[in-house]
């Protein structure tokens, strides 16, 4: 991956327009999550420490190109300027005469937010007019917001193409850890992909299956494959109409001499419940009337013998169903000896997707790991192979 960093800015007196993510989880108008500002605050910070003039954007919430006053990104700007710990100035909207006019107020090292892009019909349009509109307000664009890279909008890859184009360094993080990860990876390349559905993640399975020497799969999707394979699982949630998907993929996961790991004991309850009554059963013959909610434990020793071989992991999923005892079992086991090998120096380990990074620290291992991506939908597209806008356009 070929990308300019802000190594090569000369960032003295220069207007920087900042493509953040600050669409953060917000509950009663109050913040309930801040790591997309603490993950931001390092790139801000050593651009402002530069002499830059540095000028974030970013969307919140779906607007749909209205101007909706709940979904205004004015209060971030308190919450960035707490985590600064220097003044955040706001501007009410993100291009016009109002942006125009704060931009021109900057002195250097100054910070200034911008209004919510989506207020504008043009940004998911990537309309080159609104694109014109942000570019006309810098002299340099830096993205630091990968976990937008996969949509091509105005702020991600319109602007990024009328401007020297650079990458922040929570893009450059996760960019490199997505290298290491599957790039150029140390081999041997395991990983695990859980979840609830085959069909959501065919993209996924098949081009990790290309990549990697071991796919270990886990959550409820590991029940389809086993039930594609002649396993009785009882009421567990399947796909049936995934059954020939199922074996396509492990006859061509085979024809490439990619190792397919899946359960052999699962942990049964007649009920989706905490501390329901269980049990553990073979992942051939679940019994009627149960459904299986996490993999059990001679499945999880497999796993970690595994692992011990592997040089790098990929991680996207659960085990069973984490959000409740004891069915986290499997995947906090697994997590706590993830995070061993990684501080042992024997394992790279990459996180990301929603679930996934809900479950590494409820396991308490987020902090532990090679590189927890929080960047959901990108993250993913870009362990499916496909190539994301937002990246693509600082290449150009």
């Amino acid at each position: 991956m070929a990308f300019k960093t802000i190594d090569a800015l000369n960032a003295q007196g220069k207007r920087v327009l900042l493509r953040a993510d600050l669409n953060l989880p917000v509950r009663d108008g109050r913040i309930t999550d801040m790591t997309r500002i603490e993950r931001l605050a390092p790139t801000i910070r050593e651009l402002a420490e530069k002499g830059a003039r540095v000028i974030v954007c970013s969307h919140f919430d779906r607007p749909k190109g209205s101007r909706v006053p709940e979904m205004s990104l004015k209060p971030m700007a308190v919450a960035l300027s707490e985590t600064l710990g220097k003044p955040v100035a706001f501007a009410d909207d993100c291009v016009g005469p109002e942006a125009e006019a704060a931009v021109a107020a900057m002195k250097d090292g100054d910070v200034l937010l911008l209004e919510n892009t989506r207020f504008h019909k043009g940004e998911e349009k990537n309309d080159p007019a609104l694109a014109a509109g942000l570019a006309k307000l810098a002299d340099a664009f830096v993205n630091d917001a990968f976990s937008a890279a996969h949509r091509a909008h105005a702020s991600t890859e319109g602007v990024a193409r009328l401007l020297p184009a650079y990458a922040g360094r929570l893009m450059q993080a996760e960019l490199e850890a997505l290298d290491a990860a599957l790039g150029n990876p140390q081999r041997p390349v395991a990983a695990i992909v859980g979840g609830a559905k085959v069909s959501t993640k065919l993209d996924l399975l098949g081009n990790l299956s290309s990549k990697v020497d071991v796919l270990i799969i886990g959550g409820a999707m590991a029940n389809t494959f086993l039930a594609a394979q002649g396993a009785d699982v009882g009421k567990s949630l399947q796909e049936a109409e995934m059954h020939d998907t199922a074996r396509d993929i492990l006859a061509r996961a085979s024809a490439r001499g990619c190792e397919i790991i899946l359960p052999v004991d699962l942990v049964a309850a007649t009920e989706f419940k905490a501390n329901a009554p269980h049990s553990v059963v073979p992942a051939t013959a679940v019994p009627a009337g149960q459904m299986a909610l996490d993999v059990g434990p001679a499945s999880v020793a497999a796993v970690i013998a595994k692992l011990a071989s592997c040089r790098t992991l990929v991680w996207n999923g659960p085990f069973g169903a984490f959000e409740i005892e004891p069915f986290d079992a499997a995947t906090v086991a697994v997590a706590q000896e993830v995070a061993r090998l990684t501080e042992a120096g024997t394992l790279a380990s990459i996180g990301g997707g929603g679930d996934t990074v809900s479950a590494l620290r409820h396991a308490g291992v987020a902090e532990r790991m090679t590189y927890v991506s929080a960047a959901g939908g990108a993250f993913l597209e870009w362990l499916e192979g496909k190539e994301l806008p937002g990246v693509a356009a600082l290449n150009a």
